[in-house]
């Protein structure tokens, strides 16, 4: 063969394969699936699912974990005593949330339990061992500014106004040395305050500190700010650095209750039918309303005392004892040393009573006073003392001046912090800007 045919069959050959290089690049820009680096990717694992439930009054814990989310006894049982270095899972309470991740493929990777409203217990699966540890619960906390007006009660216009009863109960408790939330709240009171609210994954979620307040009661108003005493304890005080907190509180109950009965030296009995002294108030209210001591001290006695029925006496500082009548129920012991505003028992009609009722009574050295002109003449706790005068004023001028800006059933967002516990800045309110009532609810 020539030279010239093996050149010329050569150069058909170099044709040939451009020609199926050429056709090799069409396809590889036009079908990109058809080659292997086109192939599409494996799926992704499914995202972990978080199953929650709140624990039942009188289940165990290992025995909720079985039933509720299909862990295996053997394994829960071994979850239980895994926790018992951090947290002891026998002493859970009802109610309080559960919170189980799965991943993906189904296994449990997380396991959380809420202790109370400010610590969680969490377990957490380490390559097949289970590892504990009990964590703070990290509270978004907003200052909100809130204001009601009161139509019946307190309690009442805190909820009419989108809050909770707790905010109210606080609210009696800082007032409850100048006012009677029974007898003294008039149609048209008004109540602001701020208040520290906590958030949980944008949820309402608890109440923290009342930081300053005001009720107006028919014309006077009656403000508190939060400061410390001189101990350095946390306490209220009006803006002219007076105390609020007296030696008692203004009543035994701390809502709408009706005087059926006062202080008198001649008083005819309703059960006897006779004339005799009754040297105490009578407070009508519904079975089962707590009583409160209106000042610390301890119990001498607790029990069945005669016509009184089920009774406390409770001995406090400077020669005063304090005695609840016909309770239906006793919460407190013989020697128990109790706290201003504690619970001590629950209102009843034991002894001789002619409906349920507490009658309430105060000896001073050993002689009954009328506790209604008593109290009025009781003297208050220390004062601000100088030396923390100058921050006082600052605490005031910074809370109570945009709370009486505050108009009507107005509420506002004062500030905002992430950090559970932290100190929130103040920001005063803007005129028309306020959050919308029902948030958080």
């Amino acid at each position: 063969m020539s030279s010239r045919l093996v050149s010329a069959g050569a150069a058909l050959l170099l044709v040939a394969g451009g020609a199926a290089y050429g056709i090799a690049r069409w396809r590889h820009a036009h079908h990109p699936a058809a080659t292997p680096a086109a192939v599409a990717k494996p799926a992704a694992p499914p995202p972990p699912v978080t199953d929650r439930a709140p624990l039942p009054k009188g289940a165990t814990f290992a025995a909720f974990l079985s039933e509720k989310f299909q862990i295996p006894a053997t394994e829960a049982a071994e979850i239980v005593a895994a926790a018992r270095p951090a947290y002891n899972l026998a002493h859970v309470r009802a109610g309080n949330p559960v919170t189980v991740v799965h991943e993906g493929n189904g296994t449990i990777d997380e396991i959380r339990y809420r202790i109370d409203a400010d610590r969680r217990l969490v377990l957490h699966d380490d390559q097949g061992s289970w590892r504990a540890a009990v964590e703070p619960i990290a509270y978004e906390t907003r200052v909100e500014a809130i204001s009601a007006t009161v139509q019946d009660s307190l309690i009442g216009a805190i909820e009419k106004a989108g809050e909770q009863d707790a905010l109210a109960l606080d609210l009696a408790q800082i007032f409850g040395w100048d006012l009677d939330f029974y007898t003294d709240p008039r149609a048209g009171d008004t109540v602001r305050v701020v208040v520290e609210k906590r958030y949980l994954n944008g949820q309402f979620a608890g109440y923290g500190r009342v930081l300053a307040a005001e009720y107006v009661n028919a014309g006077t108003a009656y403000e508190a700010v939060r400061f410390h005493d001189v101990e350095g304890l946390p306490a209220y005080f009006k803006p002219s650095g007076q105390p609020m907190k007296r030696e008692f509180l203004r009543s035994p109950l701390k809502f709408q209750a009706r005087v059926t009965s006062g202080f008198s030296y001649h008083r005819f009995h309703p059960i006897l039918k006779i004339y005799r002294p009754h040297l105490g108030v009578d407070y009508a209210a519904p079975i089962g309303t707590p009583v409160q001591s209106i000042g610390s001290g301890t119990v001498i006695a607790a029990g069945w005392h005669g016509g009184g029925g089920r009774e406390v006496k409770i001995r406090h500082a400077n020669g005063y004892e304090t005695l609840y009548l016909h309770l239906s129920r006793i919460l407190v012991h013989v020697g128990q040393h109790v706290a201003q505003g504690q619970r001590i028992g629950l209102v009843g009609e034991s002894g001789l009573a002619t409906g349920p009722h507490l009658d309430f009574r105060i000896e001073h050295d050993g002689r009954f006073e009328n506790f209604e002109v008593l109290r009025r003449r009781l003297p208050p706790a220390a004062p601000v003392p100088k030396s923390a005068w100058a921050s006082f004023t600052a605490l005031c001028a910074r809370w109570l001046q945009p709370l009486e800006a505050l108009a009507p059933s107005e509420r506002v967002v004062m500030a905002a912090s992430a950090a559970p516990g932290a100190a929130v800045p103040a920001a005063p309110p803007q005129p028309g800007k306020s959050a919308n009532p029902t948030a958080g609810r």
